[in-house]
């Protein structure tokens, strides 16, 4: 069996600037997408196409697109990429549509996600790291700047195949996917990476790699790692080997001038993901009895930056 044959048809719920990127890569290579997304963009695709402006080339991508959650129906293969806090209710309009064997994959920000969704569809739901900076910089038109590799696996370890498959697709995709039999660890390593990265990055108002290098957004970010370290290891989370602290400075490096997703959405007056990154850790400490003020007060200051860009200044 090929995989152009076990995938027929690829679903993006939530094309944005992930799902338009992960999308439009498997389009590329041949597969069928289909990209549901805002209208706008959704108009500019079908006009025109998916410009894909990437680090390796610069190509117009003919890919079909939708506003309608009911065209996951003829997928075989869903990814998801909505913010955390539309998990529940895409889920919810999507579940009717899905097929009985449709796979579907959470490619989001947050640890809960595949779990939310596998409650609300009753679908087995593959959990995936997304290491991408991408971000839309028109209609129908995404800007690739680093990385753009996946991490999946299987929380139960029951369907370790199936993953294999979809990471097999994406490879064949030129998309970098890689099997972890730790994947909690994995999703954790991600949430603190995103924890300590956008939420300084936001309050500063900068890029990853202005941070990385100052010396005071160095040591807040460790501050937020350590905080969240802790809160792992009271939740019994097996993270990733290694220093931590150097590895979200490295990271934060790597990625350059790349504006987090958090910025991108306070400079665009949208609502943040901050309640499933430093908000998820201050939530799980406060469970397990883990002091977390660094990672509260994240929190607590873009919630403010939320309200204040979203209805202007009081």
């Amino acid at each position: 069996v090929t995989l152009r044959s076990a995938f027929h048809k690829v679903a993006v719920a939530g094309a944005g600037a992930v799902g338009s990127y992960f999308g439009g890569m498997l389009a590329r290579s041949g597969t069928e997408v289909v990209l549901i997304g805002r209208d706008a963009h959704v108009a500019a695709i079908r006009a025109g196409g998916l410009f894909l402006d990437s680090v390796r080339f610069q190509e117009n991508i003919r890919v079909e697109a939708t506003t309608e959650l009911a065209a996951v129906a003829d997928a075989d293969l869903v990814l998801l990429c909505v913010k955390s806090y539309d998990t529940a209710g895409v889920a919810g309009q999507m579940a009717a549509h899905l097929g009985r064997d449709t796979l579907v994959a959470s490619l989001q920000n947050g640890v809960e996600n595949a779990g939310i969704v596998s409650a609300v569809t009753r679908h087995w739901t593959i959990p995936a790291v997304v290491y991408v900076a991408a971000e839309l910089v028109g209609l129908g038109r995404v800007r690739h700047k680093a990385r753009g590799d996946l991490v999946m696996g299987d929380l139960e370890g029951k369907r370790t195949g199936e993953v294999e498959r979809v990471a097999a697709l994406f490879e064949s995709a030129h998309v970098p996917c890689r099997v972890s039999q730790n994947i909690r660890g994995e999703l954790w390593l991600k949430l603190i990476l995103n924890a300590a990265g956008n939420g300084v990055t936001t309050l500063a108002r900068t890029s990853y790699g202005e941070v990385s290098r100052h010396p005071f957004g160095r040591e807040v970010m460790a501050a937020v790692v350590r905080e969240a370290e802790a809160v792992a290891r009271a939740a019994g989370v097996e993270l990733p080997g290694g220093d931590l602290v150097s590895t979200t400075i490295n990271f934060a490096q790597s990625v350059g001038d790349a504006l987090s997703s958090t910025l991108q959405d306070i400079l665009r007056g949208k609502r943040t993901e901050i309640g499933a990154l430093n908000g998820y850790i201050a939530e799980r400490g406060r469970k397990y009895g883990v002091p977390t003020p660094v990672n509260s007060t994240l929190e607590a200051l873009i919630r403010v930056l939320e309200t204040t860009a979203l209805d202007g200044p009081r």
